[in-house]
């Protein structure tokens, strides 16, 4: 009873002590991480945030137990996190085994001076719920000291110290379910069950120590009482303990942690017995680490390639042309009316519309003559035009002048819609043109990665890829790929055991009988139906796992923050060799999509409807969030027909994913890698994943992807 008292004792003041903060402010004091992956103490959560889009990558380490975690700071007041964890298999108290959870963590008060900041969470409550729990949390700093109280149920109160009141107010919170289940599902037992437990933590910021190497600052000393009195799940939970198998030897947790700028390393004790190890990377993705692209050359004089008498415009066009090769784009064609310069130009290395004009004018102002005052900019990519963007030149000279201002060209700037009309009187270059061959190449490594195998937290292979693509004129094109699998343990996968076709969940069959693999063989033509209207047609080996025919209409408008888009497939599944031959297995597929820039923190969301490759109907929702950086964070999930049973493990398709610009690493390019991230990979809800989808095609020449690179006038 008299340990009772005192928590209850110390829960209060913390929560409600009408102290001043003193010199050092909450927010001066950078939040640090706990060992389930969001930020915390030690196994216990404060109400603490991270800056926001932060992103964290990291491990912790104890015996018996390796928790590794991708956390995302998504909202300024919202946390997430994936966690995927090893732990001792509870059933038979020996081995590993694997548990992917999802967490949440939602601030409902910011501290003040006088008040604590307060958050709600959920934890596991997307999983197995063998960790599932909820709490609520206040912390409230004085000078260097950070104290943390709460309350928690589920996984994170089985100390069990107090009764639940909410069990009191309502029978429907009495009980608690303690169904594992087979992953993947929604928990919804939320603050349930008859007990909690209360935790309080403290945080001490260590004043910086003098060494003869200097002073090491950032250190950490932490203290907490868990609400969590498991060691392990060799108890039973989520049943009812049996003995006291499995529980905690002290429910006292300490360590010790250090935390600069981008990472956060620490020892723990924990559990009485277990000594802890953890240690995470983490960096903002609006101001990424980066390498500084090659420096531009000089911006040269207005019209210096020209000779002192008047310039034609065959010779005009022909300088400009020679320009814009040597700059790394395709030209296309040149007019000239007045004043104005019209020039359509394909590829290149720029990234957004800004770049691009920045780019070009590198390029062409030693052609153009000096009276030339504005250009009409054409960008064409795969076939199609995706921009027009007329910008006036002196602005862009601005622009890139050491006082420049990239804001003025913006404002000076105007997206037209693209409609690949060129008038009459255009002048086309000698060699390639909308209507000549030109070959595109790349060679590039590989990575293919899978979660999910009860047998190996983490399967991957690791290859060298190569691609061409032929442009035949007039949006016309012939693509193909190959891969040689080098290195991975990506085909010693378990077979599937899907009770629906199995269009994804082969991936090992693949893996090993496709080492050497044609990775797409197509022929495809992307073009402009209509000013801000964009069609696709392919026909052959559209990705690794099927091959058939897949059309594709977008309606995009350059100047709003709404798409809609229509895919419709007809498609075989392809042979395991990956080389030319299919199996039996044929379907129908196609959405219809709704692509949308919301109104706050950069985000957006994707609406899609239709029928699946299992031959599944149903419905995927996306929301990912932008950074001026280019990076894009985002995740997503799909619900269908089929019942969670059916579907499997995982219940229902799901996933985070993450698109890094490659300019990023010091090299002006438009490519993009990502990484997709599903707690296991299953059969329901899959698209068809076609090389070329209109939307990332052309979501480039939008006013949006204009506005958050102001930056790149000026490159």
């Amino acid at each position: 009873m008299t340990h009772r008292l005192c928590l209850a004792g110390l829960l209060l003041a913390a929560a409600a002590a009408p102290a001043r903060v003193g010199p050092v402010r909450a927010e001066e004091v950078p939040p640090s991480g706990g060992d389930w992956g969001g930020v915390g103490l030690i196994e216990t959560r404060n109400a603490r945030m991270r800056d926001d889009g932060t992103v964290e990558l990291g491990g912790a380490l104890r015996h018996q137990r390796r928790f590794w975690f991708v956390n995302f700071q998504a909202l300024p007041f919202l946390e997430t996190t994936f966690r995927v964890s090893e732990r001792l298999n509870a059933t038979t108290g020996q081995g590993m085994t694997t548990d992917r959870s999802f967490d949440l963590k939602l601030r409902l008060v910011e501290e003040s001076e006088w008040l604590p900041a307060v958050a709600v969470g959920l934890q596991d409550f997307i999983g197995t719920g063998l960790y599932a729990g909820e709490y609520l949390v206040a912390s409230k700093r004085w000078h260097g000291l950070d104290l943390t109280a709460g309350l928690g149920w589920g996984r994170l109160g089985t100390g069990g110290e107090w009764n639940s009141p909410l069990a009191s107010l309502s029978g429907h919170f009495r009980d608690r379910p303690r169904d594992v289940g087979r992953g993947g599902t929604v928990q919804r037992n939320w603050f349930r069950g008859e007990e909690m437990a209360p935790f309080l933590g403290l945080e001490w910021s260590v004043p910086p120590l003098p060494t003869p190497w200097g002073p090491v600052a950032g250190l950490r000393a932490k203290a907490e009482w868990n609400g969590d009195a498991l060691r392990d799940e060799r108890g039973g939970w989520p049943a009812r303990r049996v003995d006291s198998r499995g529980e905690a030897a002290s429910r006292v947790n300490l360590g010790l942690q250090w935390s600069n700028g981008w990472m956060d390393a620490g020892l723990h004790w924990v559990h009485g017995t277990d000594l802890l190890f953890r240690l995470s990377l983490r960096m903002n993705p609006a101001d990424p680490p980066r390498l500084p692209p090659p420096p531009m050359p000089p911006l040269p004089a207005r019209g210096a390639a020209l000779g002192a008498a008047p310039a034609g415009e065959a010779e005009v066009a022909a300088a400009v042309f020679a320009g814009l090769d040597q700059a790394g784009f395709r030209p296309l064609a040149f007019r000239r009316e007045g004043m104005l310069a019209e020039i359509a130009l394909e590829g290149g290395d720029a990234r957004t519309p800004a770049q691009m004009a920045a780019l070009a004018l590198g390029a062409v102002q030693a052609a153009l003559p000096p009276e030339v005052a504005l250009l009409r900019l054409r960008w064409w990519q795969m076939g199609v035009e995706i921009a027009v963007l007329e910008v006036p030149r002196a602005a862009l000279e601005a622009a890139r002048g050491p006082a420049g201002s990239p804001e003025e060209a913006w404002l000076a700037s105007r997206l037209l819609p693209p409609d690949a009309a060129l008038p009459p009187g255009t002048l086309h270059p000698a060699g390639p043109s909308l209507a000549s061959p030109a070959l595109d190449w790349t060679v590039a490594p590989t990575l293919a990665l899978q979660l999910g195998d009860p047998s190996r937290t983490l399967r991957w292979q690791a290859g060298i890829g190569a691609g061409a693509r032929l442009s035949l004129g007039a949006g016309f094109a012939l693509a193909g790929g190959v891969q040689q699998a080098l290195l991975g343990n990506l085909s010693g996968g378990l077979p599937s055991d899907s009770r629906l076709p199995h269009v994804r969940s082969d991936y090992a069959h693949y893996a090993r009988e496709g080492q050497t693999a044609i990775t797409a063989l197509y022929g495809e033509r992307i073009w402009n139906l209509a000013p801000d209207v964009f069609a696709r047609a392919s026909a052959g080996y559209l990705e690794p796992m099927f091959g058939g025919l897949s059309g594709e209409v977008l309606w995009r408008p350059q100047e709003h923050g709404l798409a809609l888009g229509l895919d419709l497939n007809w498609v075989a599944q392809r042979a395991y060799d990956q080389k030319l031959g299919f199996l039996g297995y044929s379907v129908a597929t196609g959405h219809a999509s709704l692509y949308a820039d919301l109104p706050w923190w950069n985000l957006y969301g994707v609406l899609r409807a239709g029928r699946y490759l299992a031959g599944d109907w149903g419905g995927t929702v996306e929301v990912g969030r932008r950074f001026d950086s280019g990076i894009e964070i985002g995740g997503f999930f799909t619900l269908t027909n089929v019942s969670a049973a059916r579907f499997g493990e995982g219940s229902f398709d799901k996933g985070l994913y993450i698109r890094v610009p490659l300019e990023l690493f010091g090299r002006r390019s438009r490519a993009v890698g990502g990484a997709v991230i599903r707690p296991v990979q299953r059969d329901g809800g899959q698209r068809l994943a076609v090389d070329n989808p209109l939307w990332e095609v052309t979501r480039a020449g939008r006013a949006d992807a204009l506005r958050r690179d102001i930056g790149g006038f000026r490159p």
